[in-house]
């Protein structure tokens, strides 16, 4: 997202979705990031709802490289990844692996380890995932 406000007041106004939590996500909180292998400091707002059983994430990229920042010069505004509920995410990373999809960026939000897996080619969509630690989500 270009203005997440602006667009979670047109979630809102329009669908009924909210209300949203607004978290910037930088360090100390946003730690141990890769893009594509390598280290980089990155920063960016969240907007957070839950509709039901959905959760919607909307994701704006601030400061440093991303993968949320090339989405969006390369595709503009629209829906960037899904987040399936896996059960062992070791297990997860692991099949990845085996089916030749590499991971395009991952961190530790707080606890939480995140990985976007470069699943596109396959569905069309970045798969993420998250490896809670030993914390519940």
């Amino acid at each position: 997202m270009k203005d997440l406000l602006k667009t979670v007041d047109n979630y809102w106004a329009t669908l009924g979705i909210g209300p949203w939590q607004i978290v910037r996500m930088e360090p100390p909180i946003l730690t141990d990031v890769t893009l594509r292998g390598k280290p980089v400091e990155t920063s960016m707002l969240a907007g957070i709802a839950q509709n039901g059983n959905i959760q919607l994430e909307l994701i704006q990229p601030l400061e440093g490289p991303s993968i949320w920042k090339d989405f969006l010069e390369a595709r503009g505004e629209g829906l960037h990844h899904v987040q399936p509920l896996v059960k062992d995410p070791k297990v997860t990373l692991a099949a990845f692996k085996e089916m030749g999809v590499n991971v395009l960026m991952s961190g530790k939000i707080g606890d939480n380890v995140f990985y976007y897996m470069e699943t596109e080619p396959l569905l069309g969509i970045i798969c993420e995932f998250i490896d809670p630690g030993t914390r519940k989500l």
